[in-house]
């Protein structure tokens, strides 16, 4: 890269994928809000959105994707909600299979405009 050009930090996406059963549903949701509640104050967070199936032979019933400015922001986002694990003594892993929920987890950048 040369000095007249600049780095384009590009936006990261979280996307979180839930089977939750119906009785799990409630727990599930109050976890989601604690958890948004300490992401959505931490810079780097632009929005969410929570998604719930309505429709479709799909797996997972609840969607999450967060964008964040960069993916530097990963780290500090990952240190907070470990603190509030912390807080809450909270194991998020234990807790899922507790309550049966199966997951799907992965951080994505968007992809250029393709060209046919």
């Amino acid at each position: 890269m040369s000095g007249n050009e600049l780095a384009v930090s590009r936006p990261l996406y979280r996307v979180n994928k839930f089977a939750v059963p119906d009785e799990a549903r409630e727990k599930f949701l109050e976890l989601v809000a604690k958890t948004f509640a300490v992401i959505r104050r931490q810079d780097g967070y632009v929005r969410d959105w929570v998604l719930e199936q309505n429709s479709g032979p799909g797996i997972f019933n609840f969607v999450i994707m967060i964008e964040f400015a960069s993916d530097e922001v990963a780290p500090r986002i990952a240190a907070a909600l470990g603190e509030l694990d912390r807080e809450l003594g909270l194991d998020r892993d234990a807790l899922m299979a507790e309550l049966n929920i199966r997951t799907d987890f992965g951080s994505y950048k968007r992809l250029e405009p393709l060209s046919a």
